[in-house]
């Protein structure tokens, strides 16, 4: 008895799970869901386009920030020259003069 009740259970959920796969499949292939599936792809490449187009903006803005930082070098370097041959002009002054007072 408790054996007929047990293969019972087994046969009444194997009958269950293809009764509701038959139906998830006619669901799912359904013109309704064929619907669905086609709108939310539109939704999907919708939001790719727009990640797409803020990927390419922020693109833009890093090369615009790493020109800028590159000639902000380039110009401190520069300077940087500058204040060191007029040091070495300063220098070259004042052991002129140093010398010129000395003779």
């Amino acid at each position: 008895m408790k054996l007929q009740k047990e293969v019972l259970k087994k046969v009444g959920l194997f009958a269950s799970g293809v009764l509701f796969g038959t139906a998830g499949i006619k669901v799912l292939s359904s013109d309704d869901a064929k619907k669905v599936y086609t709108h939310s792809t539109a939704a999907v490449l919708r939001a790719k386009t727009c990640v797409m187009k803020v990927a390419s903006t922020v693109q833009e803005n890093a090369e615009d920030i790493l020109a800028g930082a590159k000639q902000i070098n380039e110009d401190r370097e520069l300077a940087a020259e500058e204040a060191a041959v007029e040091d070495a002009e300063e220098v070259t002054a004042e052991e002129t003069a140093a010398e010129e007072a000395a003779e």
